[in-house]
């Protein structure tokens, strides 16, 4: 019936060797296609000298993309292969815990051992290329507490949700996919609700935003598309980063508009009240809505072919293990669904690129203007030193909003 371990083991190998062959497939297009001059859509946005530095950014970022991508995957294959999981498996076994601290055990001992090979990298990315460039702002504390805090986290959070999945697959029958769905649903909404109260302030400071100009205008455009609007924050961003960002978060009452401080100081009014129509458009256009339900649904079919897969024998051979396990099932089925994940993303991405022209569409009309979104997208791409000409099979891959000289395009059609 089920698939053999030397499917297994080719699907596995094929995914991982092919994925890393066409991500830097992408980047190599990338990277060739920095030779064009300064778009004049930009011409009086960009000096020639920043344009430079974006185009050196870019190259950076990417060679040591693909360095860190190259070790990842020499790292996963020697593990792997040298029966790294059963050598885990057995050291969390030996502690003679039940089964379900015994897979937190095993679970936490892999994380542990990615975080410690990724933090070197993390630490070259934070302080010496953010550095390079201007961008970076975090200090070593910052970086470390933000590391201490996500691992709390992780750990509480995680506990739970993974505690909950290990018990109910071992006693739940055929119907625990069901069970473990509809807890999985319902936890990630109450975490999704409590994020803007209780888990993003951990890590920075929002200031609800002052009285004054700004304030005035973003709660009159409110006011005229209908969109009950309580919260207008001020996020430190500049405690991290240089970069410039905003977003909508949360539902319900909990619900909030968040702007960088940074943001703020390189925007006119206008363009910041864009900003924030681009993201109510969101709001309108019911893509939040949209993008929780296909996230629910996906869940639902993830657990339901884990419940196929989670104690097929051939699934633990291929990783050389000597005992099946709920826990281990769940790590090895996840490298399994890795070719299905791929083509999803891809699709969910498409996704979102049409989202994305649909809510500057919301703001240029509802504004009655699409000039100040235009010079809002163009003073963050200049600022946050973006790629202004990547090549179209890198958007393909792993663009969720569309270039911003396609964006612009469109915005002048209207």
């Amino acid at each position: 019936m089920f698939f053999s371990e030397q499917f297994i083991t080719t699907v596995i190998l094929v995914t991982l060797i092919g994925s890393y062959l066409i991500d830097n497939l992408a980047d190599f297009l990338n990277l060739g296609n920095l030779n064009q001059p300064l778009p004049e859509e930009f011409k009086n946005d960009y000096k020639q000298e920043k344009y430079n530095k974006s185009q050196e950014y870019l190259k950076t970022n990417t060679k040591f993309g693909f360095i860190t991508s190259s070790f990842d995957l020499v790292i996963i294959l020697l593990f792997w292969f040298s029966g790294g999981f059963q050598y885990v498996d057995s050291f969390a076994r030996s502690f003679g815990y039940n089964s379900i601290v015994t897979g937190l055990l095993f679970t936490g001992m892999l994380l542990i051992f990615k975080f410690l090979l990724s933090l070197p990298f993390g630490i070259y990315s934070t302080f010496v290329i953010e550095e390079k460039y201007g961008f970076n702002k975090t200090t070593a504390r910052v970086f470390i507490t933000d590391i201490l805090k996500s691992i709390i986290l992780s750990v509480i959070l995680g506990g739970i949700l993974l505690s909950f999945i290990f018990w109910v697959f071992q006693s739940g029958g055929k119907y625990a996919w069901i069970f473990c769905w509809a807890f999985s649903t319902v936890f990630l909404l109450i975490v999704q609700y409590i994020v803007p109260t209780w888990i993003m302030p951990l890590f920075n400071k929002f200031t609800p935003m002052e009285e004054g100009s700004l304030k005035e205008a973003i709660l009159h455009y409110a006011k005229s598309i209908n969109f009950s609007l309580a919260n207008i924050f001020v996020m430190d961003g500049s405690k991290r980063s240089s970069k410039s960002n905003a977003f909508f978060t949360g539902f319900g009452k909990n619900k909030r508009i968040v702007l960088f401080d940074t943001l703020i100081k390189e925007q006119t009014t206008k363009e910041l009240v864009s900003v924030l129509a681009h993201e109510m458009g969101h709001f309108k256009k019911k893509h939040i809505i949209k993008r929780m339900i296909t996230g629910i649904i996906q869940m639902g079919f993830i657990f339901f072919l884990i419940s196929i897969f989670i104690s097929h024998e051939a699934l633990f051979h291929a990783f050389f293990m000597e005992n099946v396990s709920i826990y281990a099932g769940l790590i090895f089925f996840s490298m399994l669904y890795s070719p299905i994940d791929l083509f999803i993303s891809i699709i969910l991405q498409v996704l979102s690129r049409k989202d994305e022209y649909e809510a500057d569409r919301f703001a240029a009309q509802t504004l009655k203007d699409s000039k100040a979104l235009i010079g809002a997208l163009k003073k963050l791409s200049v600022h946050n030193l973006s790629n202004l000409t990547p090549h179209p099979f890198y958007v393909f891959l792993n663009y969720s909003h569309p270039p911003v000289l396609e964006r612009i395009k469109t915005l002048k059609s209207l």
